[in-house]
């Protein structure tokens, strides 16, 4: 990966609806090879998609918390169960994997406290493995833009 796919990948991460003549124009190369290079960062994954950065206030989550997953047993099956089934959660925008003392870190967006006191008890307590949840509400968000550093 050179200079120029680089800044295509932090151009694309500030506006991905960029239009190929502005790309080509940014990174001193004409459109066809850089509409190629785009397609090539596509291919090989380094850009997973394209999509629209919604405010969840905007359709009434007022609730944003963190939620700390345990498993008291570390069975790969249960683990896949658990994966499968918090992809199944709309309001649980991201899901991974941690190390230290949980197993899981869950983002969950709520309406408001009682629709996520709802959706804890009926959804994630429900899925299979899990022996205890802790919450961390968010006060506020500091930085969200999720760009990663490409240059």
């Amino acid at each position: 990966m050179d200079k120029r796919d680089r800044t295509l990948l932090d151009l694309l991460q500030q506006d991905g609806r960029a239009t190929n003549a502005s790309l080509a124009q940014a990174i001193h190369m004409a459109e066809a090879p850089t509409w190629r290079r785009v397609r090539r960062l596509e291919s090989l994954g380094a850009i997973r998609g394209y999509r629209a950065v919604v405010d969840p206030a905007a359709l009434g989550y007022e609730v944003t918390a963190f939620v700390h997953v345990r498993f008291d047993s570390h069975d790969p099956a249960l683990q896949q169960a658990f994966e499968a089934g918090v992809q199944e959660i709309p309001q649980v925008l991201w899901c991974h994997n941690v190390s230290g003392a949980t197993d899981f870190l869950l983002c969950v967006v709520a309406r408001n406290l009682r629709e996520y006191g709802e959706l804890i008890s009926a959804r994630i307590r429900a899925l299979r493995g899990v022996t205890s949840i802790e919450s961390s509400f968010s006060l506020k968000a500091v930085k969200e833009n999720g760009a990663v550093p490409a240059a």
